[in-house]
């Protein structure tokens, strides 16, 4: 696999080589300001890219626009955030597009290797990977509403653990559900939402879109 690396930290960006190639990815460019992120994207199209929000010259959204535009460019192209802020207007923008592979993970919240590489590889194959304080504060903690208000109280607990990035298994653990009946709960949630089998688009991310403009500020 493939991935583009984007970390202005001399000894974080090394040390986050170090371990992906470790777990045999290929890492084809590891850069550390926003231009050469911007070129590095365009020029490898990897299969992932890994990306801070802050980067030189001005550290303030370099990574976070590097990848919308490579996603306007290269529709798709997986991206995972990693980074200590929460920039809420590109994030929202990022997820908005309903093309899936996004993740949005904190750098102070990655406890493992394997936690990073799991969420690294869902992005990668089109999945979602959301930190639950990113959720947090991309959504109010007002009432549901919109579409929502068809939903049980079972069906919203099932799909704010997707809007964190959990599978159907870590949903049914997390739960004490049986897959089965994640999956019937999925089924009811995508339905009563009208995203169809044959919509093009991810129909877990335009679920968990939903989530987060039903709740949001």
């Amino acid at each position: 696999m493939r991935v583009v690396l984007a970390e202005d930290q001399f000894l974080l960006r090394e040390g986050m080589v170090r371990l992906l190639e470790s777990y045999e990815f290929e890492v084809v460019a590891a850069v550390d300001n926003g231009p050469e992120l911007s070129r590095a994207l365009t020029r490898h199209q990897p299969d992932i890219a890994v990306v801070d929000v802050r980067l030189p010259p001005t550290f303030t959204d370099e990574g976070l626009q590097a990848a919308l535009a490579a996603r306007r460019e290269i529709p798709g192209l997986p991206v995972l955030v990693l980074s200590q802020h929460v920039e809420q207007l590109y994030a929202r923008e990022l997820l908005a597009d309903g093309r899936g592979g996004i993740g949005y993970l904190l750098k102070d919240r990655v406890f493992s290797d394997e936690e990073f590489v799991d969420a690294l590889r869902r992005v990668a194959g089109g999945g979602t990977a959301m930190d639950p304080e990113v959720i947090s504060k991309l959504v109010a903690r007002g009432e549901h509403g919109g579409p929502l208000r068809s939903l049980t109280g079972r069906e919203l607990q099932v799909l704010g653990l997707m809007a964190e990035g959990r599978s159907n298994a870590g949903i049914a653990q997390e739960l004490h559900l049986s897959d089965s009946a994640v999956s019937k709960h999925s089924a009811s949630i995508f339905t009563k939402l009208e995203l169809t089998q044959d919509n093009s688009d991810n129909r877990r991310v335009l679920a968990v879109l939903a989530y987060l403009n039903a709740q949001r500020n």
